[in-house]
Formats: structure tokens, sequence, C-alpha cells
């Protein structure tokens, strides 16, 4: 059939040429419509539902919201994980779906459950998240003014900032986090009150009746229709202030009277600082899920550029995170990567080929497979990134057309004068048809373990797997279509006899080895196997971790204060922080800003003793205290160690979303403590956070701050307000005042205001003033609110974690200087060692270390299953079990040089290093495969056993070093590159190149070795 179809493309060769133009079409239009992002979204399918309950502590926020809630949602289909947080004011339940899973389906299930979710009299209903993924956050912003107070700067980005970003097409959310959001306060005086006889109850419900506007239907009158509007909302100061509420001996007793309405704000639950120049607004922009990062900043730049004019003078709106800055790096050095190699290739195909036009035959095969490529990925929905791009090798491209165009040239070279020109080519293609397409199908094959990864290594690698896959898959198309109709056009009519230069001086160097190699065969294969033991050895020294850590070009220090400090503290350390790094860093750091508790939409709940420092790099060029960003981090830990009052974790803004949003976990490692008891659990945390101290290699431990929250509790005294006649809910009303009773809304224009009641500030600072309010009792008597309840400090949990419906606190560390699978597996058998825990509660690792184990898990599953899906196509392609293992040998040779290389560059397993190895495997069958079939080729036409070796060694001497050269060389600039993105493709760069330098000799000399050693019986 393949040779059929040889034919019958150099028999039409015009119409092949055709379909290439259309296929190049085809590929350049999807090139155009590929989505682009700096590396794959590895977020899972998620929901978050939040629900904010002001006057909540903690624990009635898990007693009274986030149990319900789990309990609602943990019998949906597909739920993979329910985690929760209540904090102070604020429930979250995260719930975790299988992949596959479409998340406006997972949604729809969740918003039904809500639906029928009943919580106590007056909580507020939970809603769901946006529908963004860890790569969603893709843009921020901040708005300064020195002449507009905090509070106006927060109205003027929530009415008309956010609503024309909300506007641009692909946006999920606009948050703003910091700020002053502006309420109608009506601050109440408990004494006038009293004075007229009056409570709060009576104050609300007058404010809720006269702030209103109702429909009365429609009326008819001469043949015209009009509707009916009955308008009475507020929209001033002065309006609230005239309603009345009763009338006192005749007279209208109004709320101006018994309260001072003003405009304030509500309480603050975060804050941004930004230069150390004090507070301003930060505005988070979200893309949908599936959007294209670098079009959405685009067009969120291009909107927030439209808008700045607009707003008042004096009012300052700059843009200080824009994803599109890491995703043009990240493709930069992806493209400078693609343009070396692919010179590389070139070059090493000229050199070899003798021909230029040869040469550019073969090299047209690295577009023309790339445009096949670009399809597949825009029918897939794969992004261009650093994963699926920056891992292609244009050597491994090139194989099967540098072996079909070779042995055309060397056929034309061949013939004599009348010889037909599309008949050599045919013979040339169909000669070695068999081992190109079962080389190309071997190294797709190798590929496969790599799409049956699940989870965050899933969803990271798969990618770059199927677009490999896709290269390769038209490389192999083009190979036996396009290569030789463009060799029968393009090659020179008559063409060298001798071998190029290059060629020739391998030749005459490799002779000699050859047939040391045969003859001395017995030593060659004890070195040999002496070798691969030295391999094993140095293999199980290797370290491992999942991947790289990817320099995002940004640094995010994660800052933990004690439970309890001030928002007003905290607003003060952190513009301490941004001025003490601004002056240590000034050629390093060019925007710092400091993000404060927690944003409008809770999307990462924190509280106001947790601040997250922003950092956003200059070019590296510029910098003068450090070489990388690895040495940045650590000058940045020296210089803030001596800070005191907090504990700082050392991240990257995608990176501490990804881990936040898969895990919970913000640093490499995180380790869960489960339990009941919370004051037990905090116990066993700081004992598993001694133990990690006491490891080499741990950095920033930190244990959850779960307790420590101090609270004035006021309990009503059931007793005393049934002696007196008061209801609980007149002392409660009280109570919840401090912090804000919202009873209506004031419209200005289109702006809406929350409306609410509050006591005054100074029953807010002093527990005893609170204790003095007089309550009036049924028989007209005034009691103080201390005579009708207890009012007393205490100390309570300030955030309470859950997983799968148990509670857990998590001990996080980073792990510098050594690899993180070793430090996980001592870590193990320390905790197992030192720490003793009791029944019902038990210890779980959590963080990248949770993919490693995942990923490690299934390729040793699936790898075997492949290599021996390998075996059986070794044995389509040879028709024998003897040739099979022998080309077999390849894989194992080949992962020497792999771990040789790791050795040498001093760098652990990772998952992406061991996807250089199943790449390996493939271009080591491929040379192997070739040299074999030759071999049997000549015995086949009579020579003897090691004649027959030595002339298919020397035939295949050229197309053997041709294709591991540009193999090696086509993934070199990858290994050696220092870009932004670069430390992701560096490991699977550096086994490839390892990998084949040793394949190389291994086919050359090892091969021939044991074929001459055990050829003999093959031929019985």
């Amino acid at each position: 059939m393949l040779n059929r179809l040889i034919r019958w493309c150099l028999e039409h060769r015009a119409l092949v040429l055709l379909l290439a133009l259309g296929c190049v079409g085809f590929g350049l239009l999807s090139l155009s419509k590929l989505r682009v992002d700096a590396f794959p979204d590895t977020t899972p399918v998620q929901v978050q539902i939040n629900t904010v309950a002001p006057a909540l502590s903690p624990r009635e926020l898990e007693q009274q919201i986030t149990f319900p809630v789990e309990q609602l949602i943990a019998g949906i289909s597909g739920l993979s994980e329910v985690r929760s947080i209540s904090k102070f004011g604020l429930s979250q339940v995260t719930a975790q779906f299988e992949d596959g899973t479409d998340v406006y389906f997972a949604r729809q299930r969740i918003g039904e459950r809500l639906a029928t979710l009943e919580l106590p009299f007056g909580l507020p209903q939970p809603e769901m998240g946006p529908v963004a993924t860890g790569l969603g956050e893709i843009f921020h912003y901040i708005l300064r003014s020195e002449s507009l107070s905090l509070e106006e700067l927060t109205t003027l980005h929530d009415w008309e900032v956010k609503p024309r970003l909300r506007s641009v097409p692909g946006v999920a959310e606009v948050n703003t986090w910091g700020g002053e959001k502006r309420q109608y306060q009506v601050i109440v005086d408990p004494a006038r009150l009293i004075k007229f006889g009056l409570s709060l109850d009576d104050l609300a419900g007058a404010l809720r009746d006269n702030n209103l506007n109702v429909g009365g239907g429609v009326m008819s009158s001469g043949g015209e229709l009009r509707l009916v509007r009955g308008v009475g909302l507020t929209r001033s100061r002065s309006e609230i202030e005239a309603i009345v509420v009763a009338a006192h001996d005749g007279a209208p007793v109004r709320v101006g009277d018994l309260a001072e309405v003003k405009i304030g704000h509500e309480i603050r639950r975060g804050a941004v600082t930004a230069a150390g120049r004090g507070e301003v607004v930060l505005g988070l922009a979200f893309m949908l899920q599936g959007e294209n990062s670098r079009e959405m900043s685009g067009r969120l730049r291009e909107r927030l550029e439209q808008i700045a004019p607009t707003l008042p003078e004096g009012v300052e709106l700059r843009t200080v995170y824009d994803r599109t800055t890491l995703v043009d790096d990240v493709l930069s050095t992806v493209k400078l990567n693609l343009y070396e190699g692919a010179l590389l290739v070139v070059a090493v195909l000229f050199a070899f080929l003798g021909s230029l036009r040869a040469g550019l035959i073969v090299a047209a095969a690295i577009p023309l497979s790339m445009m096949f490529a670009f399809s597949g990925m825009l029918k897939f929905g794969i992004a261009a990134s650093l994963m699926s791009l920056g891992a292609i090798d244009f050597g491994l491209i090139v194989d099967s057309s540098v072996i079909v165009v070779e042995n055309a040239v060397r056929k034309l070279a061949a013939a004599g004068p009348g010889a037909s020109r599309r008949e050599a080519v045919a013979e040339a293609t169909i000669e070695v048809r068999r081992p190109t397409l079962f080389g190309e199908l071997i190294i797709m094959i190798v590929y496969l373990p790599i799409l049956t990864l699940e989870g965050t290594e899933g969803q990271l690698f798969r990618p770059m797997a199927l677009t490999v896959v896709f290269a390769l898959l038209g490389s192999l198309v083009l190979s036996v279509t396009l290569m030789p109709v463009l060799a029968s056009y393009l090659l020179p009519r008559r063409l060298p006899k001798r071998e190029p230069l290059l060629v020739r001086a391998a030749s005459r160097f490799y002779r000699p080895l050859l047939r040391l190699a045969i003859r001395g065969r017995h030593a060659f294969l004890g070195a040999a196997v002496v070798l691969m033991v030295v391999g094993v050895l140095l293999g199980s020294r290797l370290g491992s971790e999942f991947i790289p850590r990817l320099s995002e070009g940004s640094v995010v220090i994660n800052t933990v204060r004690l439970t309890g400090v001030s928002l007003e503290e905290s607003v003060r350390y952190g513009g301490r922080l941004e001025q003490t790094i601004l002056e240590a860093f000034p050629d390093e750091v060019e925007e710092a800003w400091v993000r404060t508790g927690t944003a409008e939409v809770a999307t990462d709940p924190m509280g106001v003793e947790l601040s997250d420092v922003f950092l956003r790099l200059r070019p590296r060029e510029d910098w003068t205290r450090a070489s990388s960003q690895a040495e940045l981090v650590e000058r940045l830990r020296e210089d803030l160690a001596g800070l005191p009052g907090m504990r700082m974790i050392f991240t990257q803004p995608i990176e501490m979303r990804i881990n936040e949003m898969v895990a919970g976990i913000r640093s490499d490692l995180g380790v869960k403590v489960f339990g009941d008891d919370l004051d037990r659990l905090v116990e066993l945390a700081a004992e598993v956070e001694a133990v990690l101290s006491g490891i080499p290699g741990c950095a920033d431990p930190y244990s959850e701050q779960v307790t420590g929250q101090p609270i004035l509790r006021v309990q009503v005294d059931q007793a005393a307000i049934a002696r007196h006649g008061v209801s609980a809910r007149h002392v409660l009303e009280m109570v919840e005042a401090l912090g804000g009773w919202k009873v209506g809304e004031v419209l200005e224009g289109e702006r809406r205001f929350d409306l609410v009641i509050r006591l005054d500030d100074a029953f807010r600072a002093d527990p005893q003033a609170l204790g003095e309010i007089q309550i009036p009792t049924l028989d007209g008597r005034r009691l103080p609110l201390s005579a009708l309840a207890t009012i007393h400090d205490e100390v309570g949990p300030a955030t309470i974690t859950r997983e799968w419906q148990k509670r857990r606190v998590v001990v996080q560390c980073n792990v510098v200087g050594r690899d993180l699978g070793g430090f996980v597996a001592e870590a193990q058998r320390r905790l197992d060692r030192e720490l003793d825990l009791p029944t019902g509660y038990h210890l779980e690792f959590g963080g990248q270390f949770e993919h490693l184990l995942r990923a490690r898990a299934r390729l040793g599953l699936v790898v075997p299953l492949a290599l021996t899906l390998i075996l059986l196509l070794l044995y389509a392609s040879t028709r024998s079990w003897f040739d099979t293992l022998i080309v077999f040998t390849g894989a194992p040779f080949a992962a020497l040089g792999g771990v040789a290389a790791l050795t040498l560059r001093d760098m652990p397993f990772t998952i992406s290093a061991g996807v250089g190895f199943v790449a390996l495997s493939g271009v080591a069958m491929l040379n192997g495969l070739v040299l074999v079939s030759t071999i049997r080729t000549r015995l086949a036409d009579g020579n003897a056993l090691h004649e027959a070796i030595e002339q298919a060694a020397r035939m295949r001497l050229r197309p053997v070093l041709m294709t591991a050269l540009v193999a090696s060389l086509g993934f070199l600039p990858m290994a050696l590159n220092t870009g932004v993105g670069a430390e992701v493709q560096r490991p699977l760069a550096t086994v490839v190149v390892g990998g084949v330098l040793s394949d190389t000799l291994l086919t050359l000399l090892m091969l021939p070795a044991l074929f001459a050693f055990l050829g003999h019986r093959s031929m019985k």
C-alpha cells in the first residue's frame, strides 16, 4: 500500500504540491486562531461557594453555613474533593470535580443544590465565585489620588472603572481589593432612643418604611395608558434625617433627633498599599476559562487607556501586573529555542548531505510539519505555550525525511546518466519506508503514556505530547508523499559521486573503530554491561521533584503576622516592607504593592494578619545584586529576615494562585494534619513544624494560624432577660449595630449604597462603654446591657479549614538546595519515628509532591504497556524476535546518557526529565531499526555476517549521524537557554541531548558488536 502511495505521489507531483499548499494555508489559519499563554492551565474544574456574613465568628460560620453547604453538595456526581475555610465574616467552600467535567454543568448542579439550602433566619445566601481558573487572574491595576479620599476612589472604581472593564469580552470578574466602600450610616445614640422610649427596631422599621418605591400597575384614561409609580426612596442625608420615627408629646421624632446621618464606609476586610506611598485601590481582572490570556490582557490594557482620560483630574490609573509581559517573555524564549534549533538542524543537513538543495528539502519538513501541529492544536483546544511548543525538537520532526532524502541522494549519485530520476527517488523511498514508518510510529507511541497522566501533571504535559504527536504525524505523512516529490524536482541532476568532506572524515575515523568493535566484541559488550551498572547506580542517586520552578518575572512574599493584629497595623507594616524592598533592590524591583486581607469577591480568603507582597521585577540584564530569580529570592530572604513580628513564604503570582486552587497550599510541600479538636491539631502541627525545620533544605516553615483570635463575647443571660421582660433580640440588636445593621439602600443616580444603622465608634473602642448602653424593659425601667448579658474577652479560632468535612491544619514549607522527593522521604521517616498521633488523627502530604507521586505511579503502570507495544511494532517491522530485541537495547543505552547528563548538570529527576526519557526511547529505536534492516539486506544479498555488518554500518553512518545530530542539536539551545521559562524545558532537553549521544555510540559500535556476537545464532 505504501509503495503504491509513493509511486502515485511521484506520478501526480503537481497535485501533491497543491495539496501541500492547502495544508500550509489551513495551518496558518489555525495558527492565527490559537490561544496563547505562558503555560497550560493546570487548575482542576472548580466551583467556589462564598458566603459573606460579617456578624459571625469562624466557629459559628462553620456550624451554621460551611457544614450545611458541604453536606448539601457532597453527593454530586464527579466530585473529587471538597475543601472549606471559615474565617471571621466569610465562609468559602471549594468543590473540585474530576477532569473532563464541564465547568458550567458543575455550576448548574451546585446552583440547583444551593436553591434548596435552608440556613438559619437572617443569614445571607451563598453565592458562586467567578468562572475563572488559577491562570484567570491576569491583570492588576491601581487607582491613586492625592486629592480624593480612599472612599471616593473606591466609589469611582466601582461605578466608573469596573463596569467598563466588565464589558470587555471574555472578562469573568473585575474585583476590588482595598479602599473604603461607601455607606450611608445612621449613627444612633442609645441615650436618645431611651429618652423617647424607642428601640433600634423602631428606628430600623421607620427607615425601611420610608425608603421604598412601589408600582401601581397602569391607568387608562381617554384612550391613553399610563404607568403608575409610587416613589419614596431617599436620595440624600437630609431626606434620611427628616424621616419620622414616632411622635412624642404631639411632636414628630425624626431620625435626625435620634442619630447622626453621615457618609462613611463599611467595615474593611482588606487593604492595599503601593510603592511605599500609602493606600490605593487595587483592581483585579479575571478572564473566563478557556480565553486567550494574551488577547485578554491587550483588550483590558486598551480599555484602561480609554478610561484614564475620563477620570477626574489628579486620579492616577496605572497597570501594575499584566500577564502579557510573562507570555511575551516565555514565547520569546520558545521562539529563540526553535529558531536556533532550526538553524542548527539545517546546518547539519547541509554539512552531511553536501547539497544545499537537499538540506533545504529536508528543512522544509519543519514548517510543514508544524502546520499539521497547529491544525491539531486548534482542533483539540491546545494553547500555544511553553509546554506545547517549547518541547518540540525539530530534529525528531525531520528524522524520517532525513533518511528518505539521504537515501535518494545516494541513489541518484550512483545512478547512471540515463536513469529515471523519479524511479531512483521511488526506489530510495521504498527501500527505507519500513524502518522510517515504524520508527516514527514508535516515537509517537512512546508519547502515549504521557497522554494518560491525570490531574495537574496531565494538564501540564498532555498538550506537549499531543503537539509532538501531531507534528510527528505530519512528518511521517510528508516523508512518503511530499519529500519524494520535492527530491524528484529539486535535487541536482548530477550529484557528486564522493560524499561530503565531513562524512568522509567521519567515515575514516569510524572504520577502524567499527572493525575493533566487531573483533573485540566481547570486551565492548563487557564495557557496555559495566556502563549500564554505573547508570543504574547514578539513576538511583538522582533526586526527584515535580517540575522545575518557572521564573515568572514576578515574586510574591506571603507574610504572616500574629492573629488579632489590626488592619491599620498590617497596612503600616506593608508600607514599610515596600519601602525596604524598593530601597534595597532598586535595580531588581520595578514595582511593589501589598494586598492585605480579603477582596470584595473573596477569591482568595485571607485574614487581615495575612498579606501578599507583590514584586514586579525589572529585566534581568539590569540587575546588580542577583543573576537569577532564585538568587534574588535568597537576597530578599536575607534582607527581610531582620524585620520582626512576621513569617514569610516566597512564591510567584501564578504559582501561588494555582497551588491555592489545587490544594489550598501555597508552597512546595504541605503536611496536612487531620482531626477533630482544634487545640490538639495546633499542638500536632507545631510538632510537625519542628520536625520539618530540622531537616536540611527546609525553608519558610509555617503552620496555619487557626487559633489566637481575640473575641469579645456578649452572652445573653436568659434568666436576667426573662426576669426583666426584655427580649434577646433587643439586646443583640445593639451588638449587631456595632458592626452595622443594613436596613436599605440609597440611590445616587444609578449608584447604589447601603443604608446601615451603627453605634458610635466610642462604643466600638471600649467594652465598658458597650456594657453601659441602656436597654428599656417592659415596665419602663432602663437597665445597662451588662445587667442582661455577660461581656468578657476570650480567644477563639481565627480560621477553620476542612477537607471532606474533616478539620485540618496544614504545615507548609519550601524546599531549597535539595530535591523535593528526597526531602519528603526523609520527612516521612522522621515524622513516623518522632510523632505520636492520637487515635482519630492522621497525616497527609500535599502540594507538588502529590503530583509527582501520582505521575510516577501512572507512568509506572503505562510505560511497560507502551514498551510492550513497541516490541510488537518492532517485530512487525523486522519479522524477527532476535532483531527486535537487539534494536530494543537502544532504550537502556539512551537512558544511560540521559542519567549521566542529569548527574553532570546536578539536576534532579522531574516529570519534565521523564518526558525526555520517553522521547529518547523512540529516537533510539529509529536509528537501530535503520541499521539492523540494512544488515539484513546485506545478509540476504549473500554477504558474510561480519562483512554485512561492516558494510551496513558504513552505509548508514551518514543517516545515523545526521538523525542523532539533528535530534541533539535541535534541543541544544533549549538545554543552554537561561531565558524566562527555560527552567521547565532544560531537564527535558538535557536528557535528550545526553541520551542521543550515548545512543549514537550504541548504534554505531555496540549494536554491531552485539550483532557480531549473537548474529550467527539468528542465521541458523
